[in-house]
Parts: structure tokens; C-alpha cells; sequence
């Protein structure tokens, strides 16, 4: 590979990468550190950037972040560490995403850094979905020294990574590359395997487990109390994005995805999965996409930015608007119309499609099948803080969005970090009360 011509994917070329790192003011309190929410050692893998050591670079991002081309892709940097960066106040932040992405990107060509896979001796763990909370909790045991193994219910390891972030947003190359290094530090991945139906939790502790980590993440839509929401017209903005990456890897067919092109489609919500869908549906030939939402757009919860490029993108925006009825025949897979209440006047529009974006919660497919484990009354699954993430049942935790944490993918990583953690001082806490009482026996 010639270095001179390498540019990650979409992104920054080497140049301008070393330029941009050598902006950097290398603060004594680095702001964009602390705006990190896995305090990535942000400005010391910089400083290396900036000297043209890549190797370094992504060593020490290593030792923060198991998934460095993700958070350098999807990570609401203008909220965290760029938003926190000092040169904000010249309205010049250093692009941390853009530099991260780059160092990993170059890293997974180049072949720079080889992890070490350390002796399993701590334990055996079994983690349960291989979403951003499964990949970063088995990297990070397993780098501890224990065995693990990821169930994971889909044909591909990835979760929301590979089947609810779109292509344009996250590439699914960049994913799968990202799950091969998880592989490659020793971590066993079972794919098409449902906890709850295949095995139940009992049955994972009969095979050995130490500790089993639950992080199978929110994927149960939440229901809205619109008429005609069980109409086949009608989709869930987490079942549509997975319904397209299944049919760009081949494995349905493109009717199977619901949206034709020409097809008019509107949208409720105001969060970055509702920008998600927006932003797909155009990619999939949708004539006329329309988000609407029931608050202002300052009350909008979706990045600034993912909402800019919407509109760019043809997205249009109802601001004050609810749906209160979605409207088709009885059969058909399409609606006719929807009534909606737009600043407090009702009217009819026509649409073809309705998607719902509105958040979601955890499945009780685990839960339901296990005696012991405690969910409030939302369903999410109630955890302690000593040790971090340990359910009501001893030896079970979980982490992310299953149990109520933030629903952004470094905020998932973070609450992992955590529960590893705290599974490691569980497992040992275990086996030292074995020691003993065999001793004392």
C-alpha cells in the first residue's frame, strides 16, 4: 500500500489527517476527554497522530475503545468530544471522529497493531447479544483473561451495529471488521442462537459459565396510541432499517423491504433512528419522506447535523404535528391517508407508508424464561452498582440499553466497560469462598 495515497473510506486524507492532529493544543485538563464518555486518551493519540505514529495511536485508543471505526463514525462527537474541544470558541474543534476513524481505518489496511491473547485462566462468560455492549464487554474480559463466548440470535454478529444503523452511516464492512478483531482475541461467536428458546439462562450456567452478561439491547417497539398502527402499512423504524440490511445482504428480497420507489412516506419522531429512517427511505426511492414531530425543532433530539443532512437529502419536517389515524384497506400492505393534527388543525394527507420512531424497549424473551431476574415496571431489567451490573440473580448481569442505560452506542460501551468490571470482581470474589471452603472441608 502506498501511504501517500491512503484515505479512510469517505474521509480525510493522510496529509490533511497529520495537519489536523498537529492543531491540536495538547491541553494540561483536556475538555475533550472529559466530553468522552469512555475517556478515550484523546489527546495522547493525537500527539502520535500528529508525528506520523500510527502504531501508537491506535494502541492507546485501544486501550479505551474496542470499537474505534464505529465511534469514529457514529459517536455524537458535536456533544462530546469535539463539543468540548477548547478551539470551539474559534468555531474550528479539532475533528476527533474524522481522526479516529482514519487511525483505524489505516490500522485494519496497514495491519499496524496485532493484540496479544492472553491466557484464559480468570473464568468462563457467557454474553448474550453482540451489539455495542456484547462486543466491548467480551474484548474487554477477554482481554482480562477470561473465556468467552457470544450468543448472538441473528445470522451475523454486529446487533444494532450491523442491522440499525444505516450503510451510510456506518458501512457493514467496517462492522465485520471490527467483530473479526473481537474474534481474534479469542472470543467464541455462536450466531443463531436465541436465548430464552434455544437455551435458557439455567442451561448456559449448566454448560459452565462463570457469569453470563445480558445486553440484547431495546428492541421492542413502543406501541403508540394511534388508530390503525397494526395496519400492514404501517413499520417500526428499528424492523425497516433491519429489513434493508437483510435485503442488501442478499438474504430477502427487495419487496420484502416494504417501500417502493415513489411511494410517500411520513415518519413520527425526533430522535437519530427517526433521521435513520428518513434518510433510508430516500435511499430506497421513496417520492416524498416527511418527518413529523410533536415538538419544536429546538426541542429535537436528533444531532443538528443528522437533521441538516436530512433536509439537504429532500426530507421534509412538520414541526407541532401529530398522526392521529393511519388509513388503508383492509389487506392491502399500503395505507391510503393519514389524519394528523398539525398545530392544533386537523386535515387528511395521502400516504403510502407510516414509520413509527418513537423508542423502544427490552424484549422479556430471557427474562420470562428465568426465575430470579427483576425488571421495574417499564421492563427494564433492575441492576446493582456493587458489583457493577449484576441483576437480581447472582452471577447474571446486564448492561446497556436493557437495563434503561443511554441509548447511544459509546454510552452502551461505557456501561460495558463497567459491568466487566464488575464481573471480574465477582468471579473472583466466587472462586477465592471455593477455595476456602474446600480448605475449611
Amino acid at each position: 500500500m502506498n501511504d501517500n495515497k491512503f484515505e479512510s473510506k469517505g474521509g480525510m486524507g493522510l496529509a490533511e489527517v497529520i495537519v489536523e492532529a498537529q492543531r491540536c493544543l495538547q491541553c494540561k485538563v483536556p475538555q475533550c476527554q472529559k466530553g468522552c464518555p469512555v475517556s478515550n486518551l484523546i489527546p495522547e493519540w493525537i500527539a502520535q497522530l500528529g508525528q506520523g505514529n500510527f502504531g501508537n495511536a491506535i494502541e492507546i485508543i485501544r486501550r479505551r475503545s474496542n470499537l474505534p471505526a464505529v465511534c469514529g463514525r457514529v459517536c455524537a462527537k458535536e456533544r462530546q468530544c469535539e463539543g468540548h474541544c477548547i478551539l470551539n470558541k474559534k468555531d474550528r474543534p479539532i475533528r476527533i471522529g474524522e481522526l479516529e476513524r482514519f487511525v483505524a481505518d489505516f490500522d485494519s489496511i496497514a495491519g499496524l497493531e496485532h493484540a496479544s491473547i492472553p491466557e484464559k485462566t480468570k473464568g468462563r462468560v457467557a454474553v448474550i447479544g453482540s451489539g455495542p455492549a456484547g462486543l466491548t464487554i467480551s474484548g474487554n474480559l477477554s482481554k482480562m483473561g477470561f473465556n468467552v463466548d457470544i450468543y448472538e440470535m441473528e445470522r451475523e454478529a454486529g446487533g444494532v451495529l450491523l442491522y440499525g444503523i444505516p450503510e451510510y452511516r456506518l458501512p457493514k464492512d467496517v462492522v465485520r471488521r471490527e467483530v473479526k478483531r473481537i474474534e481474534a482475541l479469542g472470543v467464541g461467536i455462536h450466531l443463531g442462537v436465541t436465548i430464552g428458546i434455544d437455551y435458557t439462562i439455567d442451561d448456559l450456567f449448566g454448560m459452565g459459565y462463570d457469569a453470563i452478561f445480558i445486553g440484547t439491547g431495546a428492541g421492542q417497539p413502543r406501541k403508540l396510541p394511534i388508530k390503525g398502527m397494526d395496519h400492514a402499512g404501517v413499520y417500526q423504524a428499528l424492523r425497516f432499517l433491519r429489513r434493508v440490511q437483510l435485503w442488501q445482504s442478499g438474504d430477502i428480497d427487495r419487496r420484502e423491504v416494504g417501500i417502493e420507489p415513489g411511494d410517500k412516506v411520513y415518519i413520527i419522531g425526533g430522535g437519530n433512528t427517526a433521521m435513520d429512517a428518513a434518510r433510508t427511505a430516500i435511499r430506497m426511492g421513496a417520492g416524498e419522506v416527511t418527518v413529523a414531530y410533536r415538538k419544536t425543532i429546538n426541542e429535537m433530539r436528533a444531532l443538528h447535523s443528522e437533521y441538516e443532512e436530512a433536509v439537504e437529502e429532500g426530507v421534509r419536517f412538520m414541526w407541532n404535528t401529530e398522526v392521529k389515524e393511519a388509513i388503508g384497506e383492509p389487506g392491502s400492505d399500503r395505507l391510503s391517508r393519514l389524519i394528523i393534527v398539525e398545530n392544533g388543525v386537523e386535515r387528511e394527507v395521502e400516504a403510502d407508508h407510516l414509520i413509527g420512531a418513537v423508542g423502544s424497549g427490552p424484549a422479556a424473551r430471557i427474562v420470562s424464561t428465568t426465575i430470579g431476574i427483576e425488571v421495574d415496571e417499564r421492563g427494564y431489567v433492575k441492576t446493582t452498582d456493587e458489583p457493577y451490573g449484576m441483576t437480581t440473580r447472582a452471577g447474571v448481569f446486564a448492561g446497556g440499553d436493557v437495563s434503561d442505560q443511554p441509548a447511544t452506542v459509546v454510552h452502551a460501551m461505557r456501561d460495558a466497560q463497567l459491568v466487566a468490571e464488575g464481573i471480574g470482581q465477582y468471579v473472583a470474589a466466587v472462586k477465592l469462598m471455593g477455595k476456602i471452603n474446600s480448605r475449611k472441608g
